[in-house]
């Protein structure tokens, strides 16, 4: 068996994805055309939001509690939460992960997973906007799916950054990812390929994950698109300009 496939088997395990659901993230993590020979199978991105045993801190049972607000002249906003269960291991280790990713009409059930290392939230985050993105332009969940891996592979911008919890500072990192902004395909989604990806971290907030945002500037005017935000309760972010303000592929 190949290395690359011993890495993504060995990510899968410490993410403990679901078959169907979340192992098509780890498949291909080292696949990418750029990914050099001789050289580490995973980018920094990579092992900071997906390799990283981010529940390590947590005392099951507990639960993860996130705020989830979309807004933007595209569609109608909403705010919603997001709820993810820890529970004990038959070992007394952390964890088993279940939940809900929105409520009512909007809710999602997320499946059940076993021995979660990872924060689960990121990647039920991910396939949420891959579907939305398929919605949106009828293209292909696999074809999304893909530019996000490689963006986090080949040009995800990692810097480290503060945050509030409970009102008090944190250190982490921030990832960012642009991964429509070279697309060659770019023509088949014009309006939608300024979408920028920021992930803030820290290890000193339960779960490793303050918040996932999602922002798309409109073509023309200084409206914003579409922004989507999931935040960790009692979590705040640094003010930030516009992302239409910004150059392309710079931090906002």
């Amino acid at each position: 068996m190949s290395h690359s496939r011993l890495a993504a088997l060995s990510l899968c395990r410490r993410l403990a994805c679901v078959a169907a659901f979340l192992l098509p993230w780890p498949i291909a993590m080292a696949q990418g055309p750029a990914a050099p020979e001789n050289k580490q199978d995973f980018s920094a991105a990579e092992r900071l939001l997906l390799m990283t045993d981010q529940l390590h801190m947590l005392k099951p049972p507990t639960t993860l509690n996130y705020s989830y607000r979309k807004s933007g002249s595209l569609e109608p906003g909403f705010t919603d939460s997001v709820n993810l269960k820890l529970a004990r291991l038959p070992d007394g280790k952390c964890c088993q992960a279940s939940g809900d990713f929105l409520t009512g009409a909007r809710r999602t059930p997320l499946p059940e997973v076993e021995q979660a290392q990872g924060n689960p939230v990121i990647l039920f985050f991910l396939e949420r906007d891959i579907r939305e993105m398929q919605r949106l332009t009828k293209g292909s969940t696999v074809y999304f799916r893909k530019r996000i891996r490689l963006a986090l592979y080949e040009a995800a911008k990692v810097s480290e950054a503060r945050y509030t919890y409970k009102g008090r500072p944190v250190a982490g990192h921030e990832i960012v990812i642009s991964p429509y902004q070279d697309d060659p395909n770019r023509a088949k989604f014009e309006k939608y390929t300024a979408k920028q990806y920021v992930f803030a971290l820290s290890d000193e907030v339960p779960g490793g994950v303050v918040a996932i945002r999602v922002q798309i500037p409109a073509v023309t005017g200084t409206d914003v698109l579409l922004e989507e935000e999931l935040l960790l309760a009692q979590a705040t972010l640094p003010a930030r300009a516009a992302l239409q303000a910004t150059a392309p592929g710079k931090l906002p």
